[in-house]
């Protein structure tokens, strides 16, 4: 059979077009270190889906339709089951054992978390710890073995300039490379009640998807987790170092979470006339009122009425910036605080040590004024000293929230009064006698 001439070169066309692809010789120019890079690493970036089971009305057809409403002429068709599904990204860190490190908040809230290879396999993932503070999971995929990983590097010997690598799954576009440069180090953003310390700024693109993501050197080795982008400019991403991520990961893995921290102080808010009196141009930082003996205050010369102005170069502005960064430091990490006493400024080196339930519970007691008791439903009030600002507690009440957040356990409380333990006002949600009511608890 004679095709067309026009035919013809369609059929050439198309034979080309479809046709296998030579791969570049080993010694291409083509093969610059950033492709090298992608291909050794690329087969460890995961997709990961997490969904979430939402109980709702469901919308009728003409509700459906327009996309808002109700339709007043239709019969409710009851509840329905929902799903909202989250994509993200995450690196294979450990092939033998099916170990991804991934954010937290990309598989925060969800029932079922799915995870796809770049091969596409898919597996079942369970969560084996997740620590919000560090914005750091780990999951483990069911029936995994012998995947590919990455390798790890060192992150203390990151410089800015090198090249940075970020692969990950932008708006739901799979195996997404970006390249760019590592801008700084030691960075810190906040959201509305969270700080995120020592990061890698880059300028490789990083958007909504690539959360959890590798960033990676020019050797294909793993030197961040991307976690966030500035809201306010392009061309800045940030992602967590490597080595910070592999600590959590240990403690995740091994105990479950990463142990609280303190430094042996207390201490309040700022305000205008306090600045006045003790000479300083703002009223920001963290005025410290009282040192614990044998802690880490006491033992680096921090003396009450100094004022903590920075940790570790991260501004402190108030009591709540103070306890968001210090929650996001790992034990054993040295800390260097920059203190105003008097007229002077002082920098105070500092190892922070585990603020363990026992220590905080009684610091509750003395604070507060009451001893409690885990019990089904809450923890329930023990005793209540006269004269402490808890006095309006009665033995029996079950506290169920503390600050807006739910303590069903004793553990939750008392992991409650550490975020709150500097609050003058505490908002308590408490059951008596089988009726709800909040309370405000007072410290003076």
């Amino acid at each position: 059979m004679r095709l067309s001439p026009l035919l013809a070169g369609l059929t050439c066309a198309l034979l080309l077009t479809t046709g296998s692809i030579a791969a570049p010789a080993p010694d291409s120019p083509r093969l610059t270190p950033v492709v090298r890079a992608v291909n050794a690493t690329a087969p460890a970036v995961v997709n990961i889906t997490s969904t979430h089971i939402i109980e709702g009305q469901r919308f009728s057809p003409l509700e459906q339709f327009f996309g808002f409403g109700e339709d007043p002429f239709a019969p409710s068709l009851g509840p329905r089951r929902q799903k909202r599904v989250s994509l993200g990204s995450g690196v294979i860190v450990d092939g033998s054992r099916g170990l991804v490190l991934t954010n937290a908040h990309v598989i925060a809230g969800g029932d079922d978390v799915m995870v796809r290879l770049q091969d596409g396999r898919e597996f079942a993932a369970s969560v084996k710890g997740a620590d919000p503070d560090f914005d750091i999971a780990v999951l483990e995929l069911r029936g995994a073995h012998n995947l590919p990983s990455v390798r790890m590097a060192d992150s203390s010997d990151i410089m800015p300039g090198e090249t940075a690598i970020a692969i990950g799954n932008p708006f739901g576009y799979n195996h997404t490379v970006t390249v760019g440069v590592i801008s700084a180090m030691g960075r810190t953003i906040r959201s509305e009640d969270a700080v995120l310390t020592d990061l890698l700024q880059t300028d490789a693109a990083i958007n909504p998807g690539n959360s959890g993501g590798p960033l990676l050197n020019l050797e294909g080795q793993l030197i961040g987790i991307n976690t966030a982008v500035s809201a306010k400019g392009e061309g800045i991403g940030f992602a967590i170092p490597v080595n910070k991520a592999r600590r959590v990961m240990d403690n995740l893995l091994h105990g479950g979470k990463v142990s609280p921290l303190w430094l042996g102080l207390s201490g309040e808010d700022m305000d205008q006339r306090i600045a006045m009196a003790l000479g300083l141009k703002e009223a920001r930082g963290l005025l410290v009122t009282a040192i614990f003996n044998g802690g880490p205050a006491q033992q680096a010369g921090m003396e009450p009425g100094d004022v903590i102005l920075e940790i570790n170069k991260s501004a402190v502005d108030d009591r709540r910036d103070y306890l968001n960064i210090l929650r996001n430091q790992l034990p054993g990490e040295p800390l260097t605080l920059r203190v105003a006493r008097g007229d002077r400024e002082l920098r105070l080196n500092m190892t922070p040590v585990p603020f363990d339930n026992e220590t905080a519970l009684r610091m509750m007691e003395s604070r507060w004024g009451l001893s409690l008791q885990g019990t089904r439903g809450g923890v329930a009030v023990v005793q209540v000293r006269r004269d402490g600002p808890a006095s309006f507690l009665r033995r029996g009440d079950i506290i169920v929230g503390v600050g807006g957040t739910r303590t069903a356990t004793l553990e939750a409380l008392i992991d409650a009064f550490r975020h709150e333990r500097m609050a003058k006002q505490v908002l308590l949600h408490v059951i008596r006698n089988g009726r709800e009511y909040y309370a405000r608890l007072i410290v003076r």
